[in-house]
């Protein structure tokens, strides 16, 4: 177990001045020299508990003593479990080097820096923990002479340890006591400091770790030399008179204790923090896999802090501007808005449009109530000061919800890891079970505006691939189509039987593309009138998509529910809309197709652009713009009426019911159905 101790060191060592006229760096530079790696392991729990035994125990021992003489028989004897440790064979000889060390700071200094020799591979809280075992073993010993035994081996033992007159020196030995219990603060702080490490934290994690680990070396070194200077007192301190300056020993280690503690509850602070985040995001992820269904959960986790105590961030309404709890989203779909402060005009114009359209009729939308969907914007803000206030309360003249100085450095961690929130804006969608529906529903909004309801992943897929049979078709009939495509411009593509619509229609059209509103905006708008390269397209183009409609085959569910089907509905509505006397106009951005519009009304909403172009200059969109515009016009001129026709050749569930494609709210009513025979030689109809 014995190590050959370095003779280079130990003569610097000789040489050394009092430890108190140097600095802890250096203190810090000799120490680290004689640990080598943690190659010895130690049950240092154990250790450490039966040396507390004592040292508690000859505590109590010498306060009885100082407060009531020698009348102490009272103390006897509080038996309990014994505790037992790996036995040291150093401990013994570590107890004779400290008991034996003569007076002086010098002195001391030597001894400890032999000591940490002795125990180079051991951990740093072994050393400690060691080194108070071997204190603890000499202190003990001395005090179990002290209730003054009336057989006549403990009388003379007592009397060989200057027992008899320890009496006089109570003022020294308080503030022995005082010191030892000092230097067991120590030792537990090393021992906590031991379990953080060993806790798999690391530095990166927690920064704090960084300073006890300089810091450690010192604190055992100052530990160590104390004890030593303690146990070189212990057969002093029956001696009549006998002093010895202890208070510079309590100062420094107040000193590095306080310094210690205060990096200790960093560390602590820190570790709370992770510890919170992880159970944060275990909830979050429980949300995600049914493990857990609310929403109200999902956002405590997020943004509400555990300290009752500390700063918590404040949801505002922003209609009524009354503050409220996360609960006002039980049961809601929650558009959540995470953004900066700068530049987000774009997303708050989106959000207002939404909000605006969320509000106004119909009520209900593809099953879902508008009025269960709710907006939430919560602002990311290094430091929030007065310039960041302002800016907030510019931006936030809106009517939706908004988390209000929002600095939860943990629920910002998941906004960022959990939630891949990268600083630029993004729009959540959540269920009302806590479910991430759609993690950016941006695309979505800006590309499909309130036709994307209720906004899911799904809608999204739904709405890009719902017209792939219309621009199939189309590209068949014209190359032209595939160019416009792929330029992602606004095209108008029309036709009816009215040539003068038509004539109309085209240059108002004309007009509109060469408008320099659009020039300033960038807006560049394009025209195919169907049938521009070959009029004897057209019939077939209809034929194709009169027969792709009837080979859509509706889906009964216990004969009465039909199952959604997008591309039905859109087949539907473009071939009521060929009906419509005037004309018809289909308006489109690339691929997405934005409007299907009467004649009329589409007719006077681009004649009329002068009225509403200035919502471009409001960072609306053209189509978004356009399609406002459309709906007033479509409203002034007809009432809105449910459409009928006849389909040839379709299915024989056309009893089906089919939804009004004027959005009215209704099922069609069937007025009748007509079976043909293939011959045609017999008709039956049915009213």
């Amino acid at each position: 177990m014995s190590k050959q101790v370095s003779s280079n060191t130990l003569q610097q060592e000789k040489i050394m001045q009092n430890p108190f006229e140097v600095s802890d760096d250096q203190i810090l530079e000799k120490v680290y020299i004689t640990h080598f790696h943690c190659v010895e392991k130690y049950d240092v729990g154990s250790l450490y508990s039966v040396a507390s035994n004592v040292i508690n125990h000859s505590i109590e021992i010498s306060d009885l003593v100082i407060k009531n003489g020698q009348h102490i028989d009272q103390l006897r004897e509080e038996t309990g479990p014994l505790l037992s440790f790996p036995r040291l064979p150093a401990l013994k000889r570590i107890a004779c080097q400290m008991i034996c060390t003569p007076r002086g700071e010098h002195y001391a200094h030597q001894t400890t820096m032999l000591i940490l020799e002795q125990l180079r591979d051991f951990s740093w809280d072994a050393k400690a923990v060691i080194v108070v075992a071997a204190f603890a073993l000499e202190f003990g010993k001395f005090w179990q002479l002290a209730p003054i035994p009336r057989d006549k081996l403990g009388k003379s033992l007592a009397e060989l340890n200057g027992l008899q007159s320890m009496m006089e020196n109570t003022q020294h030995l308080a503030s022995f006591s005082i010191l030892v219990r000092k230097v067991m603060q120590v030792i537990q702080c090393i021992t906590d400091w031991k379990k953080l490490i060993t806790a798999e934290y690391s530095i990166k994690d927690v920064a704090a770790l960084s300073d006890t680990l300089h810091e450690i070396p010192v604190l055992t070194y100052w530990t160590i030399i104390t004890l030593v200077t303690c146990t070189s007192n212990i057969d002093f301190m029956g001696d009549r008179g006998y002093r010895y300056e202890l208070s510079k020993f309590d100062y420094k280690l107040d000193f590095i204790l306080k310094n210690f503690k205060d990096h200790q509850d960093k560390c602590n602070l820190q570790i709370g923090a992770i510890e919170d985040y992880s159970r944060r995001r275990d909830i979050i992820n429980a949300i995600q896999t049914d493990k857990e269904n609310d929403i109200v959960k999902f956002l405590e986790a997020l943004i509400i802090p555990s300290d009752s105590h500390g700063s918590k961030p404040i949801v505002y309404n922003g209609l009524t501007g009354a503050q409220v709890g996360v609960g006002e989203f039980k049961n809601k779909y929650v558009l959540l808005f995470i953004s900066g402060l700068d530049n987000i005009e774009h997303e708050i114009q989106l959000l207002k449009s939404i909000d605006e359209k969320l509000k106004e009729d119909p009520k209900e939308l593809d099953g879902y109530r508008k009025e269960d969907f709710k907006i939430l914007w919560i602002p990311i803000v290094d430091a929030w000061d007065d310039d960041k206030r302002k800016i907030l309360e510019n931006a936030n003249k809106v009517e939706w919800y908004v988390v209000k100085e929002f600095n939860f450095p943990t629920g910002m961690r998941l906004i960022k890891e959990v939630l891949n929130y990268k600083d630029n804006p993004i729009i959540m969608l959540i269920s009302p079970e806590g479910k991430v529906e759609n993690p950016d529903a941006k695309q979505i909004i800006s590309t499909w505006g309130m036709d994307g309801f209720p906004f899911r992943t799904s809608d999204h897929t739904r709405l890009t691939q719902q017209w792939n049979w219309f621009w199939n078709e189309m590209i068949n009939l014209s190359p032209t189509i595939r160019e416009l495509i792929k330029r992602d411009c606004y095209v108008f593509i029309y036709g009816g039987t009215n040539s003068k619509w038509i004539q109309d229609f085209s240059s108002a059209l004309e007009k509109l593309k060469n408008h320099e509103a659009l020039s300033l905006e960038e807006t560049t708008i394009e025209s195919y009138p169907l049938g521009r390269d070959n009029p004897k397209v057209v019939p077939r183009f209809w034929i194709t998509i009169d027969n792709l409609l009837a080979s859509k085959k509706l889906m009964m569910k216990g004969g009465s529910e039909e199952v959604k089907d997008s591309t039905t509905r859109e087949i539907q509505r473009l071939l009521f809309l060929k009906q419509d006397p005037h004309g018809w106009s289909i308006l489109s951005k690339g691929s997405h197709v934005k409007l299907l519009g009467q004649g009329q009304s589409m007719l006077h909403t681009v004649t009329d652009f002068d009225v509403w172009k200035e919502k471009l200059h409001q960072d609306v969109s053209f189509d978004v713009a356009f399609k406002e515009y459309y709906e007033k016009c479509k409203a002034k001129e007809v009432p809105q009426r449910c459409e009928h026709r006849e389909f040839a050749n379709y299915p024989t569930d056309i009893l089906a019911h089919i939804p009004c494609p004027n959005k009215c709210g209704h099922e069609m009513g069937v007025a009748s159905v007509k079976y043909m025979c293939c011959h045609g030689l017999e008709t039956t109809d049915i009213a």
